[in-house]
């Protein structure tokens, strides 16, 4: 039987041993059939336990003896020589991969990747999925990459909620998942569009998370829900990926009000920051965890602002924070004038007040 480098066994058959079985099957002794065949017993016992080829001089001795062609021998043996081989090529593959997969282990989101199923656990498997992942040619290029500016504020960090090396396993594993996304053509002028129907799609909060994907594929925007892993503090994640605007959402609260912040805060992203700069890059971390020069930086300032101002119009807001009615009917009434869900309201009043505790029955649930 042939084998392809997909199929390569696990053993390779020694024509040696199918020898021995048609020895057994026509009641030969091995003492017998090498006299038959003008061998030495010891020359056949070789041959049997894989210490001796088999030619094609000896091929031809098989057919006349046992009625089997001497191609047949000859093909054996060649398969064997190739499986061999091929065994010894994967064992060495193997050894390499391995010793790499030392050098990487610590280096890469190892655990987080496992469990999001990425990584396999055979190294030969893995070194290429890595290398796929976070899109380098060699491991080297690792260490640069976890040196990279955007990244640097992670290493930074006094936290100890914060892993660096998982922030970046998160971030490229969205890079890698939108890369394979495709969606319409990205039109800046249709941001007002965008913006109406998303407050649209939240107010109704009906099959939310996929209609909203949806909408914005058809803006030209990828949207790509991946979740977290440990120590990784992230809300969102704003890039372009092969010429398409792209968000990358971790939704780690099961919340209304935190899903559309977050959107629209990448969405700020989007339409301020990254049509001048395709390069760009904006990964935003829980706001507790945030370094302040990060957090009172222009663009994050920005983007804050613009998801303020489009889920909520500024006047309308100023007016009726300064009302101080914050009740849940008042709460609802506003959000209705405002074709907004409550609950975004609410969080926004929880934001600015910093107040959190007060007893609603408004639901900030995602359907």
């Amino acid at each position: 039987m042939k084998t392809t480098e997909n199929t390569i066994p696990l053993l390779a058959t020694h024509p040696g041993k199918v020898l021995l079985d048609e020895i057994k099957a026509n009641d030969f002794t091995q003492s017998d059939f090498a006299k038959k065949i003008g061998l030495k017993k010891s020359q056949l016992n070789e041959i049997i336990k894989r210490k001796r080829n088999i030619n094609a001089e000896l091929a031809i001795l098989l057919e006349k003896t046992l009625n089997i062609d001497a191609e047949y021998w000859l093909e054996i043996q060649k398969n064997y020589d190739l499986d061999k081989a091929r065994i010894n090529i994967k064992n060495q593959q193997r050894l390499e991969a391995i010793e790499q997969w030392k050098f990487i282990e610590n280096k890469i989101a190892t655990s987080f990747l496992k469990k999001e199923k990425v990584l396999s656990g055979d190294p030969i498997e893995d070194i290429i999925a890595v290398k796929k992942i976070y899109n380098v040619q060699n491991f080297e290029e690792l260490a640069k990459l976890n040196a990279k500016p955007a990244y640097a504020r992670f290493r930074k960090s006094t936290k100890l909620e914060i892993d660096p090396i998982n922030i970046i396993g998160w971030v490229k594993l969205l890079h890698f998942n939108a890369s394979r996304i495709f969606v319409e053509k990205f039109d800046y002028d249709k941001k007002n569009e965008l913006i109406t129907k998303l407050k649209q799609i939240l107010r109704i909060n009906k099959n939310t998370l996929v209609t909203v994907q949806l909408t914005l594929a058809d803006f030209g925007i990828k949207l790509i829900y991946q979740r977290k892993g440990d120590k990784t503090p992230v809300d969102g994640i704003s890039f372009w990926s092969n010429g398409s605007p792209a968000i990358g959402m971790s939704l780690r609260h099961s919340r209304l009000d935190n899903f559309a912040f977050t959107l629209f805060h990448e969405l700020g992203h989007i339409f301020e920051h990254l049509p001048n700069n395709n390069k760009a890059e904006f990964v935003d971390l829980i706001a507790s965890k945030e370094q302040k020069d990060y957090k009172k930086s222009k663009e994050e300032k920005e983007a804050d602002l613009f998801a303020q101002k489009n889920m909520i119009e500024s006047k309308n807001w100023k007016v009726f924070f300064l009302n101080q009615r914050f009740d849940d009917r008042s709460i609802i009434e506003f959000a209705k004038e405002n074709e907004i869900h409550p609950c975004i309201v609410r969080g926004r009043i929880c934001f600015t007040t910093g107040f959190y505790k007060a007893k609603t029955s408004i639901d900030y649930s995602i359907y």
